[in-house]
């Protein structure tokens, strides 16, 4: 009995945690407009040029890689899965490289070539899995060595390009390895926002196969579910759309692995809330994040990147204690 209550005490304090956690998420947007504070002379162009934009952008960045986490864990049906499993952030990151290193033009077409050159990478190693989640019979376990193979691959070749890159491309990919959600006006929005909410379509439209595939390949064949199809439906999604966010904002970490454990703690398993939950919830804690890094340090402004891992880290580290217990 006592053991009993224990456990009920533990799993309710880890409940009432992940929901002071997700309401703490809901106020990133109110934090990132008020602070630091506004200076009178300049507060108009700062509201609609900077914060504005910026707030926007944190939104779809958040909610993009919050909700291609929760896709990417019911697939494979580990709560560790990221979209970097599939090699997505390692295939993004050797384009951008490459554009920094090889590619002498800064736009081709009026785009970035870094931004380009990133989502195309990105597409490529990404698209390998989801090929592979074609073939019959294919097991959860092959895809995650799949990307796991794509991923090495893409490192070493991102490294060879390092050893013969000069300093300045050092820098700038290592700055843009950080993230940022640098925003300047509304054009960028305007190219990147119809594209990602039709990916939040795509993959919110598989909730239902999503949750059969929780339950195993058999079972979600036994109940009418294409299993191959909707793997390569997901992966696909869930790769273009993060490719999209990595090639404008560089690559984030932790929030498409947290934010689904603190949703599926609060909330509930079904995939009918985790998902929409987790784009919400990855929303608001990037916007919080980014707020964070303009405070953080008097003066100077943290890449949010560097925040979303000084806050991940330790995060996870609870979750994982708390699952324990």
């Amino acid at each position: 009995m006592t053991a009993i209550s224990s456990s009920s005490r533990g799993s309710g304090r880890a409940l009432w945690a992940a929901r002071l956690g997700l309401v703490a998420l809901l106020l990133g947007p109110l934090l990132s407009l008020f602070v630091p504070k506004l200076p009178l002379h300049a507060s108009d162009f700062i509201l609609y040029q900077l914060r504005y934009p910026r707030l926007i952008a944190g939104f779809l960045v958040g909610g993009t890689l919050g909700l291609a986490g929760a896709a990417t864990q019911a697939l494979f049906a580990n709560p560790l899965a990221t979209p970097s499993t599939t090699g997505t952030l390692a295939g993004a990151t050797l384009g951008a490289l490459l554009a920094m290193v090889v590619i002498p033009s800064s736009t081709l077409g009026g785009y970035s070539v870094v931004v380009l050159s990133a989502f195309v990478l990105a597409m490529v190693a990404s698209l390998i899995v989801a090929l592979v989640a074609l073939g019959h019979g294919r097991r959860t376990s092959d895809l995650l060595l799949v990307g796991i193979a794509v991923t090495l691959a893409t490192t070493a070749l991102a490294t060879g390009l390092e050893d013969i890159a000069d300093s300045r491309a050092i820098v700038a990919v290592a700055r843009w390895s950080l993230g940022n959600l640098s925003q300047v006006g509304f054009d960028k929005i305007r190219y990147a926002a119809p594209l990602l909410l039709l990916l939040w379509c795509g993959i919110l439209l598989q909730a239902r196969a999503l949750q059969n595939l929780i339950l195993g390949d058999e079972v979600a064949h036994a109940r009418g579910v294409a299993v191959g199809k909707v793997r390569f439906t997901v992966l696909s999604l869930v790769a273009a759309s993060v490719a999209v966010v990595v090639a404008w904002c560089g690559p984030i970490a932790f929030i498409g692995l947290i934010v689904p454990h603190l949703v599926r703690l609060s909330m509930g398993a079904s995939q009918r809330i985790v998902l929409p939950g987790s784009l919400f919830a990855g929303a608001g804690m990037l916007i919080l994040c980014d707020a964070l890094g303009k405070i953080v340090v008097p003066g100077r402004e943290l890449s949010v990147g560097v925040i979303t891992a000084l806050i991940g880290a330790p995060t996870l580290a609870m979750l994982v204690w708390s699952r324990r217990s």
